[in-house]
Order: C-alpha cells, then structure tokens, then sequence
C-alpha cells in the first residue's frame, strides 16, 4: 500500500508510525511545508490516558516523549489578590519542536521518507493508494473540496494570543486579571526545564478597552507583563513574529466537517476537527485520529471501509469532547456569572466548566448540588444520566441552525 501524508505535524508523523509498524512493506512519505526544525507554538499539554495509549502502541515513542516532558498534579488559581491551588489528575507538558523530533527520528528509523520544505497542493498530490490531508486547520486539501466535506467553521468571541515564557509554572496555572475595562486572564503550563506557555484571553471589550487592538507586539507583551507580573515574578513573556508584523491576536475557529473522506482522501486532526484550546486536548485527539485511521487500515482491506469505520469511530468518541470544549469556552465567554464566588468555589466552577448542565444552573446551587453528588450514589447517577442527554440536545440544536 502507499501512502502519501500531507503535513508533518504530531499526527501525520505518528500515523505514519503506526503504518509501518503493522505492516513494514507499507510505502509512506510524509510532506511538510516548512523546513524541518521550524514550528509554532511553545508547548502542548496531555494527560495520563494519551500517554498509556501510546505506550500499547508504540512503546519507543511513548518512552522517548515522557522522558522529555514535564509533569504536575496541581492548580492553582489566582484572582485578584487571592490565590487557591487544588490537587487533580496527572498532567503532562512538552514542547513542540520536540515532540515533533521525537516523532520524525521515530518515522524516519521506521522507513518513512519525509519531505520537508516540499509543499503539495491539490494540483500537484503524487499517485497513492491513500493520501492524508494532515495540513491542519488551514488544510488546502480540504478547502479545495469544501463543499463535499461541508465544512463549517463558527469563530469564537474571545480574542487569543499564544505566548511562551521562562517563568517556569509548576502546576497548571490560571491568573485573572481585573482592569478598568474588563477582565483578561492567561493560562500557564510548564513544558522544559526551562519554558513555559503561556496563553493570554480577554473579552472584547477588555481588549479594546486596553487598546490591544492597536497595539504593536512590543507594546503587548510589555502591557502584559505588567498586567501579569504577580505570576511572572519578573520573567519575560516571548511570542511570534506574524506576518505584518501584529501581535498575533485571534478568535478561536471551531471547524467541523460533515463528512471526512473524499475517494481516497481522507481528514486528519485539525483539518478535520478542532477543539477549543482551554480544555488542552488537541494534540491528543490528533494522535487518537491517527491510532483510529491505522487500526480501520489494518482490519479493512478496502480503502473506502477502512475510512468509513474511522469515521463513525472518531465522530462517535468526539461527541462528548466537542461538548466539553464548546463548555468550556462558553464559561469563559460568560467569567463574569462566576469571577465573584468564594475562590474555592470559583475555581471548583472552574473546573466543572465542561458541564452541559452548568451554564442552566445558577452557580450557587451548581456547586452545592455537585458537592452533594460527591457524596451521594443516587445523584451521582443522576448527573452522569442527565449531562450526556443535555450536551446531545445542545449539539443537534447547533447542527439545525
């Protein structure tokens, strides 16, 4: 079989991995755009179940990726001048540039030919029995045949701006900032000894109202780090150089296609879905496509049913997650219905944010009816029954507007 994967990124790299493992005579190349050793972004988040995942189907990259990254257990909040930490489960940070290098080295010891610095467009895709859009949210391949994908994309409300620092964050960290104009928070997560991420996220009249939506990169990062030098302790905050020479500020796309194959092309990852950042998963869900699109490869002959039971298997597991990300966001959007709760309560809120339920119950009551579920069967039942039936609703609402 040949296989032709466009994009270099986590998931094109680890399906071309697991092609080769289950079957070596499995010709595959992999095409990048970019030279090699050039990337965005700082680090990426991942938790315990990718990494067990990994571990069953390719024991050598799993290994090499923990010992490269970073680990924390807890949370810590800071509003305004108070500060509440909480112990959770076992979260994970490495940077990019290295797991991608950990995932060529791999690709490559397998017999992968990648391509890097070689762009290819729809015009120009060499023959295969398979060709991969794995180009991400931008996916040429993907916009060239829209209409048959029915793509859909839904901008968030919220501008972003992606950043890196050398305040290294030993938990996960979330610091709210009140201005005169509105609130502005950033998220922080180690990913090297060295480095952390850090990602910055207002409303919009926050962001108008600080005159972000004028300002220069220079004149940003220095606005920020003055707004967050309670969590920075002084560290510099670093971020992209944009075309044009803005500070980079965006909205989130939240992308979904309708169908996933064309022939023998077929989404991968971001070209096929995203998920809102806050809820960190879309390394893993790019790198659970993939563990998906090779398993439907290796037990169906043909092509056309390898992709049709990929794609009923990963829109199937997607629900619940796509749920929790459009939540998650929508909490955000909303801070102001939580920011003046008792810390610990706000940040419990914070941490239910993925809740279908939440956004229709007032939060007073949602908090002292979850604290009451943790200790009682009959209505732990009940919210696991009633949260999949709502998030159901909500999303074939969305689908028929």
């Amino acid at each position: 079989m040949k296989v032709v994967c466009v994009g270099g990124g986590p998931a094109g790299l680890y399906l071309s991995i697991l092609l080769r493992l289950q079957d070596p005579s499995c010709d595959v190349t992999v095409h990048e755009r970019d030279p090699e050793g050039s990337t965005y972004g700082w680090g990426v988040t991942y938790w315990r179940p990718l990494l067990d995942r990994l571990r069953a189907h390719d024991p050598v990259s799993a290994r090499a990726v923990e010992d490269a990254s970073v680990r924390w257990r807890d949370g810590v909040a800071h509003v305004r001048d108070l500060t509440t930490r909480h112990q959770g489960d076992e979260g994970f940070g490495i940077g990019r540039h290295r797991l991608l290098e950990i995932l060529a080295a791999r690709a490559r010891d397998l017999g992968v030919r990648l391509r890097h610095g070689h762009g290819t467009g729809p015009d120009d895709l060499p023959a295969a029995d398979l060709v991969v859009a794995a180009d991400g949210v931008g996916s040429a391949l993907r916009t060239r045949y829209a209409g048959h994908f029915g793509t859909a994309v839904r901008p968030g409300r919220n501008p972003y701006l992606w950043l890196g620092t050398t305040k290294v964050f030993d938990s996960f960290t979330f610091a709210f900032v009140e201005t005169d104009h509105g609130w502005i928070w950033a998220y922080g997560y180690g990913y090297d000894p060295g480095h952390s991420t850090c990602v910055v996220e207002c409303e919009p009249r926050t962001f108008a109202g600080l005159g972000l939506d004028r300002a220069g990169r220079a004149e940003t990062l220095r606005l920020l780090e003055k707004l967050f030098a309670g969590v920075l302790d002084g560290h510099p905050l670093t971020g992209r150089s944009p075309a044009g020479g803005g500070a980079g500020w965006q909205t989130f796309r939240t992308l979904t296609n309708r169908t996933w194959s064309r022939g023998n092309l077929v989404l991968l990852g971001d070209a096929a879905h995203t998920t809102h950042y806050s809820i960190g998963a879309g390394t893993t869900l790019a790198l659970e496509d993939a563990i998906a699109l090779a398993a439907a490869l290796r037990t169906h002959a043909a092509v056309p049913d390898a992709l049709a039971r990929y794609e009923r298997q990963r829109k199937a597991d997607l629900l619940t997650v796509q749920s929790a990300a459009r939540h998650s966001a929508q909490w955000y959007e909303n801070l102001t219905r939580y920011i003046d709760l008792p810390p610990e309560r706000m940040f419990a809120l914070l941490g239910q944010r993925h809740s279908p339920l939440l956004p229709y119950v007032p939060p007073q009551l949602y908090y002292r009816l979850d604290r009451a579920a943790g200790q009682l069967e009959p209505l732990r039942r009940l919210k696991r029954w009633l949260g999949p039936r709502v998030a159901r609703t909500v999303h074939a609402r969305r689908m028929t507007d």
